[in-house]
């Protein structure tokens, strides 16, 4: 997924970062310039599927190969220091099967539909609507804790939905109706990435955010393969050139690998919550970036709806208690 994404990052305890002490801006500083690039690298992810799609490339192909290039680089992360595989190995049976449910749901299920949604939308719209799942884990919690959330939350969340109203076009119908599945898809993807979170946050702590996130990797790996030689088409591989591969490869670890890495070091440095804050610089860079490369434009309204997603997830984020 969705999403980086990684939610077993975004679960990393605040605690360290609440201990800290505050003359220590530095540590800080760099926390947040950790989470803010690693959201700007994930944000470019939709830039290379274009480009992949324009070239002939399934998003079945793109998303498959994208998740298998980057495994080596996980399993190598995740199984680093000594004892690190026999913890793996006798972790609780409940984190372990949380992380493959987890992984299934948002890295294979959720990632699928996403690259889909590329096929059908702008890379900007897909971004914006991908960042709407602070909303949603904050609905899902509420449901769970049969528990009101408060009333500036709510208009938070309502303002959220307004915005992801307006990107789409709901005051166009033309453009409305042109964005209506991939928009679907999307928000389809954005709730497998706030289930992740959940999840997440439940059991990172037990197995740890680098060994939940090898597992869920793994599960979505196998998946994403079985998936696709079954219904993709597998000799479409022997037909890249060699500036296809070589995106392919840069896209695993630029705009997957590497972020995961920066946003989990940088939120641990200063916090989920600040850390979410931070990251509010991936829709816009996208939007930038799609702009300059791939010729997209948004209209004023879907402008307007951009930014109220935007604020509505920032008060989501600063009403939140940071994650314990």
């Amino acid at each position: 997924m969705r999403i980086l994404p990684i939610a077993a990052i975004e679960c990393v305890s605040a605690r360290a970062a609440e201990q800290l002490p505050e003359t220590d801006r530095r540590y800080r500083v760099v926390g947040t310039l950790l989470v803010a690039g690693g959201a700007m690298l994930f944000a470019v992810k939709g830039l290379f599927a274009k480009w992949l799609y324009g070239k002939g490339v399934s998003f079945e192909a793109v998303v498959t190969v994208r998740a298998l290039l980057a495994m080596p680089a996980f399993w190598l992360f995740g199984l680093r220091g000594a004892g690190t595989a026999r913890k793996l190995l006798h972790a609780p049976r409940p984190a372990i099967g949380a992380a493959i449910v987890a992984g299934f749901l948002c890295y294979y299920v959720g990632a699928m539909v996403d690259f889909y949604a590329l096929t059908l939308i702008d890379a900007s719209i897909e971004r914006i609507l991908l960042f709407s799942y602070p909303a949603m884990v904050v609905l899902i919690s509420s449901v769970r804790e049969r528990q009101w959330p408060s009333r500036k939350v709510v208009t938070a969340v309502t303002i959220t939905y307004v915005g992801i109203f307006l990107a789409v076009g709901g005051l166009e119908q033309d453009v409305f109706s042109a964005n209506l599945l991939g928009a679907g898809l999307v928000l389809i993807s954005a709730l497998s990435y706030a289930i992740y979170f959940l999840i997440g946050a439940r059991y990172t702590h037990d197995l740890g955010s680098s060994r939940f996130t090898l597992v869920a990797m793994t599960t979505a790996g196998i998946a994403l393969a079985a998936h696709f030689s079954l219904f993709g088409t597998p000799n479409e591989l022997w037909q890249y050139d060699t500036p296809v591969w070589l995106t392919l490869i840069v896209m695993s670890i630029v705009c997957m690998f590497f972020p995961a890495l920066m946003q989990a070091e940088g939120v641990k440095r200063v916090g989920a919550q600040r850390g979410s804050v931070a990251s509010t610089v991936g829709p816009p860079t996208t939007i930038l970036l799609a702009a300059v490369l791939l010729d997209e434009r948004l209209t004023a309204t879907q402008l307007i709806g951009t930014a109220l997603i935007i604020a509505g997830i920032l008060v989501v984020e600063l009403r939140r208690k940071p994650s314990r």
